[in-house]
């Protein structure tokens, strides 16, 4: 019983230091100088975040680094690379991502 009371606990208090850290950005906002360099680099966090987290799925297979032509998830990235360049569009290039990857799983596994 005094387990579960130490995994409720520590449950708690990983929830509250979350969001903590993600409110202190919002509330920390304002405190930011208002400058339009710092505005343009702050566009290019959300794709960079977005990249980060796609990125292992995409280039790792079994633990092991997979760069290979068989690897049908860089193929599927490459296609949806190329709809965020002609599109500008963030719909579109998860569509054309996703198209892309379910069709090569269809064709080759």
């Amino acid at each position: 019983m005094s387990e579960n009371i130490g995994i409720l606990f520590i449950v708690i208090v990983c929830g509250v230091l979350t969001f903590l850290l993600r409110f202190s950005f919002i509330a920390g906002a304002r405190f930011l100088p208002k400058s339009p360099a710092l505005q343009h680099l702050l566009r290019y966090v959300p794709p960079t975040v977005l990249a980060a987290l796609i990125a292992p799925d995409i280039l790792m297979h079994n633990g092991e680094l997979a760069l290979s032509l068989n690897n049908i998830r860089l193929w599927a990235a490459l296609v949806a690379l190329i709809a965020a360049y002609f599109t500008r569009h963030v719909l579109a290039t998860i569509a054309a991502g996703m198209a892309a990857l379910w069709l090569l799983q269809a064709a080759f596994t």
